[in-house]
C-alpha cells in the first residue's frame, strides 16, 4: 500500500477517538493526518489530496460535519468523504449521504470494518482515476468526440470528419438506427469553426407536416390556430452554427421544396410571415433510408438530393465492424460503473465471442442497452455468457456440416429459418444474408409455412 498515493485525513474534536481511528489507519500501511475541527480540516485539504477523509458529525465551533464534509468536497470532488456518527444520529448520516458522502461509520466501530471500507474507498479511487487515464489514451488512438472505433472502415471516416469540420458544405450522413449517425454530426460541428454557436437537432419523423414547418422556420402570430404569439425556427436558432435534419428521408414533397430554397438562397419565410429570414447555417442532414432509391421511386426530390448529398458519410453497421464490439462493451462497463458509484464488472472471453457472433440489427445502441441490462441482472464481477441469457439468438448456432442427401427444397426450409433468427426476424436484413430479394423471401416462408 503506498502511503504517497493514498493519503488519509481523520477530523474529530475528541483526541482519542481521532488518534486511535489514525492509529489503526497507519498499521494498515496509510499515511494519516489529522484535524480537530472544520476549518483545520480545510487547511490540510487545501494542501493535500486525501484520498478518504473520515468527519465526525458533530464537531463545536460553528462548522459541523456536514459543512465541513460540503467544503471538502467542493475543494476536492475526487476525495471520498466518510460520516463518522454516534448512534442516535444515523438518521443525519444517511441524510449526508444523499448530500454526497461515500459512506458512513456509527461509534463504536469495528476496525476491521474501518479497514474494508478504507481499502475499498482508496481502491475504486484508483479505478476512477485509471479510467480517466485510459479514456485519455483512447481519445488519442480510437476516438472522436463521443464515438469509439478501432474499425480501419471508422478510422477513414474519422478523417473525413476532421478534414470537413471546417468546411460550409452541406454533409448527408447515411446509415442504419443505432449507427451513430448524431454523434458524428456533433462532431463534425464540434471540431469546426462554428463549435462556439448552437449545434440544433431536429427529429423529421417526431412531427407532421405543418409542425414540422412551423418547427423548422417558425411561425407568425396568429398564422393559425393556437398560434398565440410569433415562434422563432430551428433555422434562427442554428444561425451561426449547425442544424441536424435527422430522418430526412421522411420529409414530404412539399418540404422538400422548402428545404430546397433554404440550401439555394439561405433564407426562407416563417409560417403567415411576410419578411424573408436569411441566416447563415451548416445543414447536416442524416437518414436510415435509401435517398438513391427514394428518388428513382419518385418520393424525393432528385435536385434536393444533390443538393444535401456534396459531402457523403456512410456509417457501416456493426455487424461489418465486429473488432469494435470488445472496445465497446469494456467502454460501456467502464462508463456505467462511473453512473452508477460501483467498481467497474468485467466481461469474460467467453461471454465477448457471443457478443460477436450477434448481428445486433440495432447497432451500437442495441449492444449499450443490451451491456447495461447485464450489469444491472447479473450479481458477478465477472460478466459470462449467462448474463445475456435475456437475448437467447446471439448465441452462435454450431458449425454446419452441408448435407448432401437433401433436396435444394429441403435445405431452403432448414437454412431460411436459421438466417431468420440469427437476424432476429429481420426479413430484410436475412434477405441480404441470403442474397435474395425480400418478395421472394416471403413467398418461400409461405411456401414452407415459416414464421418470423
Amino acid at each position: 500500500m503506498s502511503e504517497e498515493i493514498s493519503p488519509i485525513l481523520v477530523v474529530d474534536d475528541e483526541r482519542a477517538m481521532r488518534e486511535s481511528l489514525a492509529a489503526w489507519l497507519r498499521e494498515d500501511g496509510y499515511r494519516v493526518d489529522m484535524a480537530a475541527d472544520g476549518p483545520q480540516a480545510l487547511e490540510r485539504v487545501r494542501e493535500m489530496d486525501y484520498a478518504v477523509c473520515f468527519v465526525d458529525l458533530k464537531m463545536p465551533g460553528g462548522m459541523d460535519g456536514i459543512e465541513t464534509m460540503r467544503e471538502i468536497r467542493r475543494l476536492r470532488p475526487d476525495t471520498a468523504v466518510v460520516i463518522v456518527t454516534a448512534f442516535a444520529a444515523v438518521d443525519t448520516a444517511v441524510t449526508a449521504m444523499k448530500e454526497g458522502a461515500h459512506d458512513y461509520l456509527v461509534k463504536p466501530f469495528n476496525v476491521e470494518e474501518v479497514s474494508l471500507l478504507t481499502k475499498r474507498l482508496v481502491e475504486m479511487r484508483e479505478i476512477r482515476r485509471d479510467n480517466r487515464w485510459l479514456r485519455r489514451k483512447l481519445s488519442e488512438r480510437y476516438q472522436l468526440g463521443d464515438i469509439l472505433s478501432k474499425s480501419p472502415r471508422m478510422q477513414a471516416i474519422f478523417d473525413l470528419v476532421r478534414r470537413v469540420a471546417d468546411l460550409k458544405s452541406t454533409v448527408l450522413i447515411l446509415g442504419e438506427s443505432g449507427t451513430g449517425k448524431e454523434l458524428i454530426a456533433g462532431a463534425i460541428h464540434d471540431l469546426g469553426g462554428r463549435k462556439e454557436k448552437p449545434f440544433v437537432h431536429v427529429a423529421c419523423t417526431a412531427l407532421a407536416e405543418t409542425l414540422l414547418e412551423s418547427e423548422l422556420f417558425g411561425h407568425e402570430k396568429g398564422s393559425f390556430t393556437g398560434a398565440h404569439t410569433r415562434k422563432i425556427g430551428k433555422f434562427e436558432q442554428a444561425d451561426g452554427g449547425t442544424i441536424l435534419l435527422d430522418e430526412i428521408g421522411d420529409i414530404t414533397p412539399k418540404l422538400q421544396l422548402e428545404l430546397l430554397r433554404v440550401l439555394e438562397e439561405k433564407s426562407f419565410f416563417r409560417v403567415g410571415g411576410a419578411e424573408e429570414i436569411r441566416v447563415d447555417v451548416r445543414i447536416i442532414a442524416a437518414t436510415n433510408r435509401d435517398l438513391e432509391q427514394a428518388v428513382r421511386e419518385g418520393a424525393f426530390r432528385e435536385d434536393l438530393y444533390y443538393r444535401l448529398n456534396v459531402v457523403s458519410i456512410r456509417l457501416p453497421p456493426l455487424r461489418e465492424r465486429r473488432e469494435d464490439i470488445p472496445l465497446l462493451v469494456r467502454h460501456f462497463l467502464r462508463r456505467f460503473a462511473a453512473e452508477f458509484d460501483t467498481p467497474p464488472k468485467e466481461v469474460s472471453d467467453a461471454a465477448l465471442k457471443v457478443l460477436v457472433a450477434w448481428d445486433w440489427p440495432g447497432n451500437v445502441r442495441e449492444l449499450e442497452n443490451a451491456v447495461e441490462r447485464a450489469i444491472v441482472t447479473c450479481p458477478v464481477e465477472v460478466l459470462g455468457p449467462e448474463c445475456f441469457d435475456f437475448l437467447p439468438r446471439i448465441i452462435p448456432e454450431a458449425e454446419w456440416d452441408v448435407p448432401t442427401d437433401l433436396s435444394i427444397e429441403e435445405l431452403e426450409k432448414r437454412v431460411i429459418p436459421a438466417v431468420l433468427r440469427r437476424t432476429g426476424g429481420n426479413v430484410k436484413r436475412a434477405a441480404e444474408i441470403l442474397g435474395i430479394d425480400r418478395s421472394t423471401l416471403y413467398d418461400k416462408m409461405r411456401r414452407y409455412e415459416l414464421r418470423r
